[in-house]
């Protein structure tokens, strides 16, 4: 389960060293935005290193590359394949053919590191109004996809819309996302949000999230790992009316019964299916006991 995935700029030595210790469940280590043009080549190596000696045992590992137009790219994915990250994340993504072009470049990587095709994944970055726009095509355009996240900063000024906390100016692209991914049976990720200091906006906007349909959320700062992972995790009150809406529903198998409810209310499939979700990510969490259940 990916509930948090903590931005690491890849020029960040202190932040690397710890980037495991906060408990999000994916690291995201920035080569893009986080580092100035002078250092994309210390970021590197520097990331390198830092993978190569620590690990980070516990994390999946996702690398934030440039975009396809930008003159770092394929130094990014030649540089980082060795490492087999789990994802690349690449940015700026606009249309279904950029993911393409994108995904044959880590393809002749794999191949020249003698890596398994198809290792490493890819995870999107939508953050522009064409991103927006070519969602579900993004979502489909290739096996490597296994999720797509939103970009809410550089999306609003691309929009050229004002960025708020309260985030009506994005609650169109966060649905189309959503339903994008979801239609094409991957993940979808939540953009950040950005003021450190405001942890009661940061759950609201976390649980808001979370009611959109979203898998998980990323962050930019180790503070805001445990609070969301808590909001994308089941709560004991979730599980145990999962385990209820299973136990009625085994009940009435046993009985030979077409029709059952629980607490006068019926039990029909999205109930079912959300149910079998919940108890699903709380056995992966181990939570609630279930893994007894």
């Amino acid at each position: 389960m990916r509930r948090t995935m903590l931005f690491v700029p890849g020029n960040s030595p202190a932040m690397l060293l710890n980037a495991d210790i906060h408990g999000a469940d994916a690291l995201i280590f920035d080569l893009e935005d986080a580092v100035t043009p002078a250092e994309k080549d210390a970021a590197r190596v520097l990331v390198r290193k830092a993978v190569q000696a620590l690990g980070y045992s516990g994390c999946e590992i996702i690398i934030r590359i440039n975009p396809l137009d930008s003159a770092y790219i394929k130094q990014d994915i030649d540089a980082m394949v060795p490492l087999r990250p789990a994802l690349f994340m690449p940015t700026k993504v606009a249309s279904a053919e950029e993911v393409k072009q994108i995904s044959a470049m880590v393809a002749a990587a794999e191949i020249a590191y003698g890596i398994a095709s198809g290792s490493i994944g890819l995870i999107p970055l939508l953050e522009t109004a064409a991103g927006i726009e070519h969602a579900y095509e993004i979502a489909r355009s290739d096996p490597r996809v296994k999720a797509i996240f939103l970009g809410a900063e550089d999306l609003t000024s691309d929009l050229q819309a004002i960025r708020s906390k309260q985030g009506d100016e994005i609650l169109y692209a966060r649905g189309r996302v959503v339903i994008a991914a979801r239609a094409a049976g991957i993940d979808a990720y939540d953009t950040p949000f950005t003021d450190v200091n405001d942890e009661e906006g940061l759950e609201k906007d976390a649980r808001f999230a979370r009611s959109l349909g979203f898998s998980g959320k990323a962050v930019i700062s180790p503070r805001h790992v445990t609070a969301v992972n808590v909001v994308f995790s089941p709560s004991q009150i979730e599980i145990e009316y999962a385990r209820q809406v299973m136990a009625a529903i085994e009940e009435g198998e046993r009985l030979g019964k077409g029709a059952v409810s629980l607490n006068g209310k019926m039990v029909d499939k999205p109930i079912v299916d959300r149910a079998r979700r919940v108890l699903d990510a709380a056995r992966a969490l181990g939570l609630g006991g279930i893994e007894d259940a």
